[in-house]
């Protein structure tokens, strides 16, 4: 059996690849109004999947203030747009700060208010190439629905908290957010359509293709 990964290590991988100051910025505008951005690992992973799949359409469902928008946009295609939707505008302007100091304008960085479940029905089926959804826990299923419509084949649904804070392994805990994203992994994992991946970064990052 294989020996667990060190504290260090897996802090070392974490931040292997390391954010700048725009990154650091829109990061510091999240601590100060009590957002939790996905970490440098999960940020990174977005950013490699977005370039792998060539990504020119994205839907992001929590915009918090950019880290993860940011992400995303830089490694999309240059004409890619990302459509990205928060609940709250005040965080929202936060993001478009963000994107802006990064250099990406309104035509790459779509800013949507509202909820999630309002306005995702909304975008056209079969048209996006990610889906990156970091909202509310207890709606993951929900989003889960809409992401697989909102896809194209090929296409790659990303959750992060798919750990939710060392609860998820743990079967004793069974509050309504810890046992919403344990079912959609495992939902997840027993769909025959999708080809499934929990990776270990951050507070875990649940990827699934669609085919």
């Amino acid at each position: 059996m294989t020996s667990p990964v060190s504290t260090a290590s897996w802090t070392y991988a974490d931040e292997f690849v390391a954010e700048d100051d725009l990154l650091a910025a829109a990061r510091s505008r999240a601590e100060e109004v009590g957002v939790a951005p996905i970490g440098p690992g999960g940020g990174a992973t977005l950013r490699f999947l977005a370039s792998v799949l060539d990504a020119k359409n994205v839907v992001e469902v929590g915009t918090g203030t950019g880290v993860s928008g940011l992400w995303l946009l830089r490694g999309m295609r240059p004409d890619g747009v990302l459509t990205t939707v928060d609940i709250e505008t005040e965080h929202q302007r936060l993001a478009r700060q963000s994107f802006t100091e990064a250099g990406f304008g309104q035509r790459q960085a779509r800013c949507i208010a509202g909820a999630a479940l309002d306005v995702l029905p909304r975008l056209t089926d079969n048209h996006y190439d990610i889906v990156f959804v970091d909202g509310d826990k207890t709606e993951y299923a929900a989003y889960l629905k809409e992401a697989l419509r909102l896809l194209r084949s090929g296409g790659v649904v990303a959750f992060d908290n798919a750990l939710w804070h060392d609860r998820v392994a743990d079967p004793s805990v069974r509050d309504e957010e810890t046992a919403t994203i344990r079912e959609l992994n495992q939902q997840v994992a027993d769909n025959d359509d999708l080809i499934p991946l929990l990776l270990p970064v951050g507070d875990g990052l649940l990827l699934a293709r669609k085919s």
